[in-house]
């Protein structure tokens, strides 16, 4: 599917680091081909943009400035006027959000019920601004861009044979448009697009962002000529639109500058953000490969105070799989769901990585003068999870999504909820519960939701906002 650009798209704020008091800021433009977008005025001089990539009938453009970390600011662009509650260093509000899509006919839904959660979170900012907007997986819905070319319209389920580089060039075209169409559809509808130029987004990538399972899929489908090109796209359009960037000039965040996982943190006052890359080295047997894991235990010892949110795209903090791992074995019309469970780290393929990692975090949250919070997505479903961690210490999880999918079935959180009462105990002495949330009957909530986090007098705590039952009531972190 194409996608008709009528105006330009942007300005689309993205955070590259906090550095030396200031946030340094990529600013994502769209515009027709043969047009430039005017420069960022800023009060000590303008930002002229620069080409990142170009499509058929578009150019992708960003210029890099930097405001106030301790203050509000702003600046100027094509006559308007744009302000940033950019201060990290006092109070300060952050949302996040996940799955803003869906994984079929998410091009073709109504844009005011597509995005009434987006709606809502505008009017938040509104009523007191965000510092922040942190998005935590399946920012797009890539599933069906594979259609339409006939190396990849029945892929995974069927591998072309041999295809020749002309017809992989031509494939790769193909997925460019695609996932072309898709951001732009994004970064263009009114909801997203005023909050966008006034908060500084970061984001962490999800299956979707590539395709539905990518990395639990057998490996003859991921390492064929055609997964390694879809990938290949995906992960281009991933660093050009959920991030400004490209290969080569990866801002100082990244934990890998070479990108061979695209891992980051942010570090600011009283306040650490954690993203690994849980797709770019993932197989069937590993969430996280060597950057991953590097990057985790290079960041695991350091001195840190006040608060980290561990961004997880997956649950870190989960109901034990295998009994519906087992089933699928017996039951055939099952077996198509395999993926969704493999992508999790409880399952029983992942089981002792999942211990490493919670061990990792484990040590970190109890360090002295610091606390940490994970928070994730990918479920549809908003949940809490808390793991004991000793001397009445707790590890909080909070879930938020989505925050335009609709929601699955009641009875499906309701099955799930009966699953997590279960428990689920990888590391000896330190269970995992599954707990609702405040005013909720249920471990699991089916609405479409966000979450608010926000720090005052140096005291973490957390909301959601569900789509029927409204705002919930504040939770201590």
């Amino acid at each position: 599917m194409t996608f008709t650009l009528s105006s330009p798209i942007g300005p689309i704020l993205f955070l590259d680091d906090v550095e030396n008091g200031q946030l340094c800021l990529s600013a994502l433009f769209i515009t027709a081909t043969g047009e430039e977008p005017p420069p960022v005025y800023l009060d000590n001089g303008e930002a002229r943009p620069v080409s990142l990539a170009v499509h058929e009938d578009a150019t992708v453009w960003r210029a890099r400035f930097t405001l106030p970390a301790d203050r509000t600011s702003g600046y100027v662009w094509n006559g308007d006027t744009f302000e940033v509650a950019g201060d990290l260093t006092g109070d300060l509000r952050l949302a996040y959000v996940s799955c803003n899509g869906e994984e079929v006919g998410d091009m073709d839904r109504e844009g005011s019920e597509r995005n009434a959660m987006w709606a809502r979170l505008r009017a938040q900012h509104r009523q007191q601004p965000f510092a922040l907007l942190l998005h935590g997986g399946d920012q797009v819905y890539a599933d069906e861009v594979t259609l339409g070319h006939e190396l990849s319209h029945d892929w995974p389920e069927r591998l072309p044979r041999d295809p020749s580089r002309a017809a992989l060039a031509d494939l790769r075209r193909h997925l460019r448009t695609g996932f072309f169409a898709r951001y732009a559809a994004l970064y263009a509808a009114p909801e997203l697009a005023w909050l966008a130029a006034r908060v500084p987004s970061l984001m962490q990538w999800d299956d979707h962002d590539i395709c539905d399972g990518w990395g639990s899929l057998h490996r003859s489908r991921t390492y064929s000529p055609v997964g390694q090109t879809l990938f290949s796209v995906a992960r281009e359009s991933f660093l050009i639109f959920q991030h400004a960037t490209t290969d080569g000039d990866l801002p100082a965040r990244f934990a890998d500058p070479s990108g061979l996982h695209l891992g980051w943190r942010i570090h600011a006052a009283d306040l650490r953000i954690l993203a690994p890359d849980l797709r770019s080295e993932r197989t069937r047997r590993d969430i996280m490969g060597p950057g991953g894991w590097a990057m985790m235990e290079s960041e695991a010892p350091k001195e840190m105070q006040g608060h980290t949110l561990l961004m997880s795209s997956v649950p870190l903090l989960g109901p034990r799989l295998s009994l519906l791992e087992a089933l699928m074995v017996v039951i055939p019309r099952m077996q198509k769901y395999e993926d969704d469970l493999r992508d999790q780290w409880q399952s029983r393929a992942h089981r002792d990585e999942w211990r490493r990692m919670l061990r990792l975090v484990r040590d970190m949250a109890r360090r002295d003068g610091h606390d940490l919070t994970v928070i994730s997505g990918e479920i549809h479903l908003a949940t809490r999870a808390t793991m004991e961690l000793g001397e009445g210490l707790n590890l909080n999880q909070l879930v938020a999504s989505g925050i335009s999918h609709r929601a699955p079935p009641k009875a499906w959180a309701r099955c799930l909820g009966v699953l997590a009462s279960l428990g689920e105990d990888p590391l000896p002495a330190h269970p995992i519960r599954i707990q609702g949330l405040f005013g909720q009957s249920s471990r699991y909530t089916a609405e479409r939701n966000y979450l608010l986090l926000e720090r005052a007098s140096g005291t973490w705590s957390a909301r959601w906002d569900l789509e029927i039952s409204g705002m919930t009531q504040s939770l201590a972190l």
